[in-house]
């Protein structure tokens, strides 16, 4: 085998942005995969539409010194970063700043699996009552991780607090949450057709985009198993 079939691909990074002087923003988890992110530049683009900016991100800082950022080599794995535009950076507030990073350290240390049956909110074991849980993309964004949707088929949840549910947690740049579709595209129409351990994508007033959410932000660790980042 040649050296260049035994290289090692890049890996992606998992980290948290910040929209500047936004005290009220609580950040969005993205994750930069090279495979599709190529240049800092094209992650700039990414990042006006996934955090929902008034105006076109213009560059990355760190939160403390607010050094800017030249490229994709200069971001961590589990680091936190702010995204300005044409403004001046404003420095994120000293409490947050120690909050942020006691969670990202420990976020860091572990990415757990989760459980094939996670309990739901409250007690007894999640098979006996009737709770599972699903992951959920959102509609277009290749930087964004999915987020866990916990459900309950006890009684099963009426559709319109379920999609409520997922305006709350998806928090899309077009607004609410209209339907959810399977990574195919085909629309869920009700709770008893979610599927423990699927995966499904958050949809707005927009269409379904058949994009590569699985490759790209699911990564998978030495022995195939797919790892969690929620």
């Amino acid at each position: 085998m040649s050296c260049w079939g035994s290289a090692v691909a890049p890996r992606a990074k998992t980290v948290l942005v910040y929209r500047n002087g936004d005290p009220f923003f609580p950040g969005r988890r993205v994750v930069v995969n090279p495979r599709r992110v190529l240049t800092l530049e094209v992650l700039l683009g990414e990042l006006t539409v996934s955090l929902g900016a008034a105006q076109a991100v213009r560059s990355l800082h760190t939160p403390r010194h607010g050094r800017r950022l030249e490229g994709l080599h200069d971001l961590r794995h589990g680091g936190c970063y702010v995204a300005v535009g044409w403004e001046r950076f404003r420095r994120l507030d000293s409490q947050l700043l120690a909050a942020v990073f006691a969670r990202n350290a420990a976020q860091a240390q572990r990415m757990p699996v989760p459980p094939p049956f996670p309990s739901c909110r409250g007690t007894g074991s999640s098979r006996a009552l009737g709770c599972f849980h699903c992951s959920v993309f959102r509609n277009g964004d290749l930087l964004s991780p999915p987020f866990p949707l916990p459900v309950s088929r006890s009684p099963p949840l009426p559709w319109a607090t379920l999609l409520a549910m997922l305006t709350g947690k998806a928090a899309l740049p077009s607004g609410a949450v209209h339907k959810l579709c399977r990574l195919d595209g085909a629309q869920v129409c009700a709770a008893e057709e979610l599927l423990n351990g699927s995966y499904y994508v958050a949809v707005g007033n927009d269409g379904y985009k058949n994009l590569p959410y699985m490759d790209l932000l699911v990564p998978r660790d030495s022995a195939g198993r797919m790892l969690w980042y929620v």
